[in-house]
């Protein structure tokens, strides 16, 4: 009914058939623009892939040429933010995004919405918690559903970042799923790694200190305020502690802890503070495009391993020996190695047909 009744309005928000207009939106700002060039690098569909490689190619020679101009200086700043759920995260982005806003920053907030494990379908729920940085016309939000994937980012949240930086968008914030060994994917596409920290969560947290503590360069205990304020106190002596006594992951760089409260907005400055510090010392150093470019190096291999997955699980012969192998591996005729290594054999030998 609204196609029939508003044709051109229906084909003016879907054709996006011309990659250079889209682009041209892009570079000027354009947030419609900025949208659907994400969506376009998110979709699997094999045209729309096609489209994207011709944007994200467009996107990074404009990138390039820009970085050039500017004496080859970064022309954002990434900050990962990790932590458990009820951690406070959107209430932090919320407030700390305004702050960034106020010092003359354009923020962009890429979020990402665990999907179930059940049913794929995500609660996409993130912008609600932060209005008053979604009604910011110098900030751009968007969720994304994890889809499963591991590490709380998708396969395409690198891409999403460019484009934003494309868009104008000089500070990224990438805020992930939970917190855990598995959780820390995002580290390898931002420039500094968040975690946050509600106050009672000491002992939930035991187990993952190490892990959290070789990757982390700022942990902000939230919600500090009221009667948590004990809490806090003792949470942030807790984790000092702590970090004195691990190795540092960079000789440029130590590890702080502070508190933040979203409520009074107490302590918002200081961690804006220590994360502009982090990235004058990291590029003082030369460490900072040093990590970038070992980042790239990574997220090529993550992207050969997810496409040569996609293309393994996309072969109909292939399909048909996961199911019998799988039956013969649930039987206990055929070790999961052997049933493995037999699948993977076929495969060898199906592809090189396939590209004649």
């Amino acid at each position: 009914m609204l196609a029939q009744r508003f044709p051109s309005i229906i084909l003016r928000r879907y054709a996006s058939t011309d990659i250079s207009e889209l682009y041209r939106g892009l570079v000027n700002g354009d947030r419609g623009c900025l949208a659907r060039s994400i969506t376009l690098v998110e979709s699997t569909h094999a045209e729309k892939q096609h489209k994207a490689k011709e944007l994200l190619s467009q996107v990074l020679q404009g990138l390039k040429q820009r970085q050039e101009k500017q004496g080859n200086v970064p022309i954002s700043f990434r900050i990962g933010l990790s932590g458990s759920p009820g951690a406070g995260k959107s209430t932090f982005i919320n407030v700390f995004g305004r702050h960034l806003i106020s010092q003359g920053h354009k923020v962009a907030v890429l979020t990402v919405d665990p999907s179930s494990s059940t049913t794929g379908g995500s609660i996409l729920g993130d912008k609600t918690r932060m209005l008053e940085l979604s009604r910011e016309p110098n900030a751009y939000i968007r969720t994304s559903p994890s889809a499963g994937t591991l590490g709380g980012v998708t396969r395409t949240t690198n891409d999403a970042i460019v484009l934003c930086e494309a868009a104008g968008y000089n500070s990224i914030l990438v805020e992930t799923v939970g917190v855990g060994q598995s959780e820390f994917a995002v580290v390898d596409m931002v420039d500094m790694f968040c975690v946050l920290l509600p106050p009672g969560s000491g002992d939930e947290l035991q187990g993952m200190k190490k892990g959290i503590m070789e990757l982390v360069d700022l942990i902000i205990i939230t919600k500090a305020d009221g009667e948590l304020m004990q809490e806090v106190r003792r949470l942030k002596t807790e984790w000092s502690s702590a970090l004195r006594l691990m190795r540092r992951r960079s000789s440029n760089w130590t590890p702080k802890v502070l508190s933040v409260s979203a409520r009074t907005n107490e302590g918002i400055d200081k961690a804006w503070s220590q994360m502009f510090a982090f990235e004058n010392a990291m590029k003082d150093s030369g460490e900072f495009m040093d990590k970038r470019a070992n980042q790239l190096r990574k997220w090529m291999w993550n992207n050969v391993k997810d496409r040569m997955l996609d293309q393994f699980l996309a072969d109909e012969e292939i399909q048909s020996a996961i199911h019998s192998y799988e039956q013969r591996v649930v039987r206990g005729l055929i070790t999961p190695f052997l049933a493995a290594d037999a699948i993977l054999s076929l495969f060898s030998k199906t592809k090189p047909n396939q590209t004649r």
